[in-house]
Order: C-alpha cells, then structure tokens, then sequence
C-alpha cells in the first residue's frame, strides 16, 4: 500500500495495491488492521454512499463536537474532484485547499481527519461516491461553508453546477467558529 503525505498535515492519499489479470481487477477496500494505524487509531462507525450526476458539488460540510468525523473516501464508479478545506486554527496551512481527483480508475482512497471541512465535484456522466466516518452523522453537529467562497477561491472543474438548497445555505468561509484547534 502506497501511502502519501501531501502539503496539509493530517491528509493522506492511499493507493492500495490492485491486482489486474485477464478477468478484472481485485483490492483490498478496507481493512481494519492496516486503516486503523493509518488513521492514527480512528475507528469507522459509518459508511454512506451517494450517486450524483455531472456538476454536482457536495460541500463543504463537517461536524463538530464529539460528532467531528474523520472520512476515508473512494469513488466506486466515476469522477470526482475531490476537496479537503483546513479549518484548524492555529494551523500553518489553516484556509489553504488540497485538492485531487478520484476515480474508479485510479481507485486512489483521501483520508481526512477531524477539522477539515470536506466537498466534492461530479467531473464524470455519474459518480457513485462513498466514505467511511469515524463519527455519526449528527445534524445539530452539521456546519458548512459555502462552496463558492472568494476567499477560498476553489475552482471545481465544472461548467454547470448544480448545489443543493441547503448547500447554498451555506455561511462564509471568514464566519466559521473556532471548532478545531491546531
């Protein structure tokens, strides 16, 4: 398993090991032991899985409290960019955006901890996009900065967007409360 430190500390980019013959592919998803210790002992209590068409953007959503979910997220069919925003304060890279594409070619895995908000983008026709949570969903713990923000400045790599209404909704990267610490 090739794991990647990338510019923002706590993200990981992980590609398992994939095995192609002449029937298809095989890897290895998920397993507790070997994620357990990637993810600095977080432990998944929640899968989810959404289908979304082409310029759908899901986020930028987190939780907060002791429903702060860390998120170990693939792409099963499709597209995606996908974009982990740090809202730690206190922290070098706070505000700063990594982003990276995830597809069910590459079948690269994004782990992000507790304090990032989280988003994607439908880059494919259709995406069937699922995550790991470390947390459970709870909606009075739900908080999200708008997807569009100018001080964040994310370019989503689509043409036609399509946001939910609650997404739209969303308040100010500049409004978020000191949730995460550094």
């Amino acid at each position: 398993m090739k794991i990647e430190k990338v510019n923002i500390d706590g993200l990981l980019v992980i590609n398992p090991p994939i095995y192609n013959d002449s029937r298809g592919f095989f890897f290895e998803s998920f397993n507790s032991k070997k994620y357990h210790s990637i993810t600095n002992n977080y432990t998944f209590v929640q899968d989810n899985v959404s289908k979304s068409k082409y310029g759908t953007i899901r986020g930028l959503h987190y939780q907060v409290g002791e429903f702060a979910q860390g998120k170990l997220i693939s792409v099963l069919v499709g597209k995606v960019l996908d974009v982990a925003v740090d809202i730690r304060f206190g922290s070098p890279t706070f505000g700063r955006c990594f982003k990276i594409e995830l597809s069910d070619e590459n079948k690269t895995q994004f782990w992000i901890p507790p304090g990032f908000a989280h988003g994607f983008s439908v880059l494919s026709e259709e995406v069937i996009f699922t995550y790991k949570c470390t947390a459970l969903y709870n909606k009075e713990s739900e908080r999200s900065i708008i997807y569009n923000d100018p001080e964040l400045n994310i370019n989503w790599k689509v043409e036609q967007e399509i946001v939910s209404e609650k997404d739209l909704e969303a308040i100010a990267f500049s409004k978020i409360e000191k949730d995460f610490i550094y």
